[in-house]
């Protein structure tokens, strides 16, 4: 299935039933008296999240979406049928925004939420009548809908976002720790969608794991895939930090940790002013130095005593492939993750 994150559609509730204007008529009865009855209400616009979607495809394929309108009012005193309610399904973590970038709901831990009421109904003549107009000869119009444009972005919902430059090894990473199956190959951009995965660190601990994709060196002035994908780890708590310390790909792996982090910064400045943005620079990382397998003993220990002048902590050293180091790192991220819960 394509992964589409971003929708521009419109959205509208429905407009109320008008009331009736009616005079019973029968046999024996000839000053029966108004008996026109009231309008249906329109139908609402309801969001709803489910967990069996992970992508805005579906809602893309119309540009309208309505609600039905309420039933005109009918003689002896019927009442129009209610519009039935619009409920349009999205992914969890669908944060709906007007055209001015204000969030008009967030759909994170929302199951349900009804962004637009459908319009009154309008009364029909009967209600009007009293003592002094015993015979009225209006109703009420139908209360108008409401129509606004929104714009869908989808924002996965994971505890912990890796980051790394194409082939660091994430997409290798979030098969070995979970049950996760992306497309994994030796060339970049292999990963073209974020990619989801469930961490079991015990019998009763587990967390949601998500790669980024295509972030590379000037990824916020739209070199490689851009940061297009970088939204989807604003919500985490933490990131793991990839790092290639393979020196395969013929990059530095201090470099990388540098220009990466100089991605974050800049893609901070340029959302800040972005309502419900929380910056990506300043949350914690866990620097991982992946593919260990492929260096010396003396060339590790390097490598991680240069990574501890530049941020002044021992790096974690892993191998994906082999599979080295891997259950100590888990339960290390897990401590760290049941301490943020604190």
């Amino acid at each position: 299935m394509k992964f589409i994150d971003e929708v521009k559609i419109t959205l509208a509730s429905g407009r109320g039933g008008p009331g009736c204007v009616s005079f019973r008529r029968e046999a024996l009865l000839p000053r029966g008296g108004p008996d026109g009855g009231n309008g249906g209400k329109g139908g609402d616009v309801i969001i709803r999240t489910s967990r069996h979607i992970n992508s805005l495809v579906d809602i893309r394929q119309n540009k309208r979406y309505a609600a039905q309108n309420g039933q005109m009012g009918m003689g002896r005193q019927k009442s129009g049928q209610d519009g039935e309610d619009l409920i349009l399904i999205v992914p969890q973590g669908t944060v709906f925004r007007n055209l001015e970038g204000e969030i008009l709901v967030d759909m994170t831990g929302v199951s349900e939420y009804t962004l637009l009421k459908g319009g009154r109904g309008g009364m029909g003549n009967e209600f009007f009548k009293n003592s002094i107009n015993q015979a009225p000869d209006y109703a009420q119009p139908g209360e108008e809908g409401q129509e606004i444009e929104v714009k869908l972005e989808l924002k996965l919902i994971a505890d912990v976002g890796i980051i790394g430059f194409p082939n660091a090894g994430k997409s290798t990473l979030i098969s070995r720790i979970s049950a996760a199956r992306p497309k994994i190959a030796d060339y970049p951009f292999t990963t073209l969608t974020p990619n989801l995965g469930v961490v079991k660190a015990g019998d009763y601990t587990s967390f949601v794991v998500a790669d980024i994709p295509g972030l590379v060196k000037g990824a916020h002035a739209g070199v490689g895939l851009g940061i297009q994908f970088l939204k989807h780890i604003e919500r985490t708590r933490l990131f793991i930090h990839l790092i290639d310390a393979s020196g395969l790909s013929g990059r530095d792996p201090l470099d990388d940790f540098n220009d990466l982090n100089y991605e974050l910064k800049m893609y901070d400045e340029n959302n800040q002013e972005k309502e419900g943005f929380f910056p990506l620079a300043t949350r914690p990382q866990f620097v991982v130095l992946n593919k260990i397998d492929t260096l010396g003993e003396n060339q590790l220990i390097k490598l991680k005593n240069k990574f501890k002048e530049v941020t002044g902590s021992e790096p974690y050293a892993i191998s994906a492939v082999t599979g080295k180091n891997i259950k100590e790192f888990i339960q290390e991220l897990a401590r760290q993750i049941l301490k943020e819960d604190e």
